[in-house]
């Protein structure tokens, strides 16, 4: 079995990666917030393995082939190429270096070198005896891509058969198919799934999983014969590839199966997909399946995370409830973004998104308690030791609990966000440091300590300021991974870069050893962290 994604990666060049993927994306329309959410846990959770000093390879794409693409191309008179390339460049990518995405790759699904191994992959099973031709009549989903069983679709007031998905009507399709036989891997998966508790997240995920399995697999169709924009069956090219077949196999493709087995045997298999919870069937199920047909190792584990809500709806596109994540980053700025979503929603679950909770979020935890933090200890090393970094010659229980507080910090968060995929946790327990750090500054009081200049006096002030920028230093290795443009402000206002070295170069899990900023480092008071918002609307 795979190793799980909770298993400690080395950081040897022959080591196995950790390696973790995002959903491709449809092109279909430009993204939305609930792309970018999965997408910058993504970012987020290889940052922190980076930063372990790990080997990691992330990858994100986009999925092109299908009726859906199809008809979006038709309806604005160009071709699918065509579609997909302007989506792609004028959209997607863009976006993805806008919110800082470190993703080490970026697949496309109509680029040769994923075309072809999926066609080889497709024939492997076939001369295997593990496809078959047969035909197939049924509700089918366009937006999904997928057939539905009747006891999945909803009804509308008039009785038309709906997704419960898309809340459109259903077609009603019957063509002749090849099928894979999924049929016969019910026992194999009810199988991993029990040896391998975690390999679907959350556990309401699992449970969904394992009793659609029980209830007996259907044999999958994997080709279509109604339409052409799709990688051709090889053994028969009026059939192409069913489309979650084609972009399931990214996985594989992208770090080099049937190409560079030397790439592949050092990344494969994934030790986290990230998906949305629509989309965990495929994942969970159909994948694992198409692997152990093929005698490949299966994911360490599938993570789903649930739908942003607006008003009570899924966030997408079809339901005019999308939400450029320009519209908030314009008024927000890039990192405070990252950081929001992640902190405010619990990986896993729904959560509603709201302009109002942002803001307050904001203001109250960034502006007030994190930026206002940052910009205190700075001025007064500025003014009370013309900013060079006094040495803490007076330490006592105070300065022990912030020694404690920090070490539970980084140990909390480190579990948390590199083997939980729980970023709301570990971010709060970073934020309950920099609270417990403020409350350390209001009982000091070190500006009432300044006016005392006996030796004494002088000792305890330095002690109090050390210990705040130290613990600054701290907060600005962990929370890198999330915020990475306000952790670099703050790095280098405490003079760390010129003594320490690059902050993506600082592990983790050593934040929390104490002392390592230098006694005289130059600390400076920067720019605001997070300046206060202007009461403006959406671009």
């Amino acid at each position: 079995m795979a190793a799980t994604g909770s298993e400690k990666q080395g950081a040897g060049e022959n080591a196995k990666a950790f390696y973790v993927s995002t959903p491709i994306y449809y092109v279909n329309d430009a993204p939305h917030l609930g792309h970018a959410y999965t997408t910058v846990a993504g970012d987020v959770l290889t940052r922190w393995h980076r930063q372990r000093g790990e080997k990691v390879w992330y990858l994100t794409g986009t999925d092109e082939h299908g009726q859906k693409i199809m008809r979006t191309a038709e309806a604005n008179d160009v071709t699918p190429q065509e579609w997909c390339d302007k989506l792609v460049t004028e959209a997607w990518k863009p976006l993805w270096e806008h919110l800082n995405i470190a993703n080490d790759d970026f697949i496309r699904t109509t680029e040769k070198r994923h075309t072809d191994r999926v066609q080889e992959f497709v024939q492997d099973l076939y001369d295997k005896g593990e496809i078959y031709k047969g035909g197939y009549e049924g509700p089918y989903c366009v937006g999904c891509e997928e057939y539905k069983l009747p006891g999945d679709l909803i009804e509308a007031e008039d009785g038309t058969k709906l997704c419960p998905i898309h809340k459109k009507p259903v077609e009603l399709l019957k063509e002749e198919n090849y099928f894979f036989k999924l049929s016969e891997y019910g026992d194999k998966l009810l199988a991993l799934y029990e040896a391998n508790p975690g390999f679907i997240q959350p556990e309401s995920a699992r449970n969904e999983v394992v009793n659609f399995v029980k209830q007996g697999l259907q044999d999958l169709s994997i080709s279509r014969s109604t339409f052409d924009w799709g990688v051709p069956v090889p053994w028969d090219d009026k059939h192409v590839i069913y489309v979650w077949v084609d972009a399931l196999l990214n996985y594989a493709t992208a770090v080099g199966y049937g190409a560079n087995e030397e790439k592949f045997a050092s990344t494969f298999p994934a030790n986290v997909h990230l998906v949305g919870k629509d989309i965990l069937r495929f994942h969970a199920v159909i994948w694992p399946a198409m692997l152990l047909a093929q005698g490949l190792p299966v994911p360490g584990r599938v993570a789903a995370n649930g739908w942003l809500m607006v008003g009570g709806e899924k966030m997408s596109k079809s339901n005019l409830t999308g939400i450029k994540p320009q519209d908030l980053t314009y008024h927000f700025g890039v990192d405070a973004y990252r950081w929001y979503f992640l902190r405010a929603i619990a990986f896993g679950s729904d959560g509603s998104f709201s302009w109002e909770d942002f803001s307050a979020r904001y203001t109250s935890e960034l502006a007030n308690d994190y930026g206002n933090l940052a910009s205190r200890v700075a001025a007064m090393v500025g003014k009370y030791f013309n900013g060079a970094l006094p040495e803490a010659t007076a330490s006592g229980d105070a300065e022990k609990a912030i020694h404690d507080g920090l070490t539970k910090a980084v140990t909390d968060a480190d579990r948390a966000i590199g083997e939980d995929l729980d970023f709301q946790s570990g971010i709060l327990s970073i934020f309950s440091f920099v609270k417990q750090v403020n409350g350390y500054i209001t009982e000091q009081e070190p500006w009432k300590v300044a006016k005392d200049d006996s030796p004494e006096g002088k000792a305890r002030l330095a002690t109090i300021l050390y210990t705040a920028a130290e613990s600054l230093r701290a907060v600005a290795v962990l929370l890198n991974p999330v915020m990475p443009e306000t952790s670099q402000k703050l790095w280098d206002s405490l003079g760390a870069e010129a003594s320490l070295g690059a902050l993506s170069a600082q592990p983790v899990q050593n934040a929390a050893t104490w002392g390592q900023l230098p006694v005289g480092a130059t600390v400076t008071k920067g720019a605001v962290l997070f300046p206060r918002l202007e009461e403006k609307p959406a671009a």
